[in-house]
């Protein structure tokens, strides 16, 4: 164990090794992008040096928008625990259901802690295009004056408030993994794996795509410029990812279906039956999930007004039309609508609606969500079946398959000429008049290759690595009797 983690700090030396590591405190905060970089005018206006000084506004965080993102940060919890705890308990088989209850609990649990030590600082501060600094390393100089931008110039919220509810992003995302190898994984191996991966994948997407200095820095062309090389590396190329389709699903789903590969299949895959022991408390942890999203998609708004109306107004359409093209194209298919069926399809819509969720309009939303629903059908059968991996609760057939495809569709329902909202033009400080579906169409599917190769390689690495030190997979007489009592020494139900 002590050679394990000397490796791991070794290589997390390297990775930091070009990051800068100390910022000016009294920079703006960083916050997530949500609009590629300004499009500066041909020329800035000169400065009157004429005219009498204006002392810069004193900001103050707006009461309204802190509460709606404690309540939305509050949201995002609920959807990790008991949401997806739920969902994914009730899919196991009843001798596995503890053993998935405690992984999401106690991954939600580590991931928070490592988020406040040095995840946020490693996210949202300026270091280089691919990861931050150490300036905020333990939480340093964050206090409850501190503020943090939002999407609108002159207006701000207390960044604790924004640390918390980026922390619980984090969380969740690397315990949606956990749904790719349930069943037949070491618990000290989802713990160790979950640190790696965190660390290396997780924080640097984030960081590219999420990171920038707020609007307040495009005060002109060059000002603008300056303010956008200091940003991550897809914020500079133009991404758009209004709540996570890159840096939660896709990040996350890649690394689970590198897991079902390495962790391998199941004992009696194929040939026993593995059918969810409780499909009422999936079906619970579903309508968890939905409610708790709201949070994870208006919340990332930042503010309390009609983008995250917008948001909430598509998350929940989305969400209720993947449900039912999945019930439909299930029904045509196999004759009779399912339980689990209605419950896959809406985690599908909530997925591929997150990146879109406050870039297109109402009619991009009910589209994303009906192709969600049968592409996702497809993801978790045919798709499934021709890769041949034990993806055990379909992470990639859900969470991948739907975050590419709402990646992309953000670039062609983000058109004004299709109802969404454009992207801005900071110096202007209006919608970008200029917006070429095919261009950000491209521009997502670059954001998609870098985060499926970063996350790809990242678990691959992290993989090896716990399965050299600690050992991935539990000995086959422990599978056999269940995780529950061989790992954790309980039971999820005594009759």
């Amino acid at each position: 164990m002590k050679k394990f983690l000397a490796i791991a700090l070794t290589a997390f030396s390297v990775m930091l090794s070009g990051s800068v590591l100390a910022q000016d405190a009294s920079a703006p905060a960083a916050v997530e992008a949500t609009a590629p970089a300004a499009a500066a005018p041909a020329a800035a206006p000169a400065a009157d040096v004429s005219a009498p000084a204006v002392a810069a506004p004193v900001l103050k965080a707006d009461k309204g928008d802190n509460a709606w993102l404690l309540v939305s940060t509050a949201f995002v919890i609920l959807m990790s625990i008991p949401g997806l705890a739920l969902f994914y308990g009730g899919l196991v088989r009843t001798k596995n259901a503890l053993s998935v209850l405690i992984q999401v609990f106690v991954v939600f649990s580590l991931i928070t802690v490592l988020w406040v030590v040095y995840g946020y600082s490693l996210a949202f501060t300026e270091g280089n295009a691919f990861i931050g600094s150490f300036s905020k390393i333990m939480l340093a100089g964050v206090t409850p004056d501190s503020l943090a931008a939002t999407f609108s110039k002159s207006t701000v919220i207390s960044e604790l408030i924004y640390v918390a509810f980026q922390g619980a992003f984090a969380a969740i995302t690397v315990c949606l993994i956990l749904g790719a190898f349930a069943e037949r994984i070491k618990f000290s191996a989802v713990l160790a794996f979950s640190v790696i991966w965190f660390t290396f994948s997780y924080l640097p997407v984030c960081h590219m795509v999420w990171y920038w200095t707020g609007p307040d820095a495009y005060t002109s062309a060059e000002a603008g410029a300056a303010a956008t090389a200091t940003a991550g590396f897809l914020f500079q190329k133009g991404a758009l990812d209004f709540a996570g389709g890159t840096v939660v699903h896709i990040n996350a789903a890649i690394a689970g279906i590198i897991g079902a590969f390495m962790v391998g299949k199941r004992l009696g895959f194929g040939r026993e039956s593995m059918a969810p022991h409780s499909l009422t408390m999936t079906m619970i942890g579903a309508s968890l999930l939905w409610v708790g999203w709201f949070g994870f998609n208006a919340g990332s708004a930042l503010e309390a007004n009609g983008y995250a109306g917008l948001a909430f107004l598509n998350t929940w359409l989305a969400t209720a039309a993947a449900t039912m093209s999945w019930l439909v194209a299930e029904w045509l298919i196999k004759g009779k609508p399912s339980m689990l069926g209605a419950a896959s399809g809406a985690v599908a819509g909530l997925v591929a609606i997150t990146p879109a969720a406050g870039f297109v309009g109402v009619g991009g939303a009910l589209v994303i969500g009906l192709a969600a629903g049968v592409i996702c059908l497809w993801g978790v059968n045919g798709l499934k079946r021709l890769i041949g991996a034990d993806d055990a609760l379909d992470v990639f057939g859900v969470h991948g398959v739907g975050g590419i495809l709402g990646a992309l569709l953000t670039g062609v329902f983000a058109s004004p000429s299709l109802g969404g909202t454009g992207v801005v033009d900071y110096v202007a400080n209006a919608v970008a008049p200029d917006y070429s579906i095919a261009s950000q169409v491209w521009i997502q599917a670059q954001a998609v290759g870098t985060t499926i190769i970063w996350s790809g390689v990242v678990a691959f690495v992290a993989y090896k690595l716990v399965d050299m030190f600690i050992g991935l997979r539990v000995p086959e007489d422990e599978e056999r009797e269940g995780l529950d009592v061989t790992s954790h020494g309980e039971s999820a139900y005594h009759y």
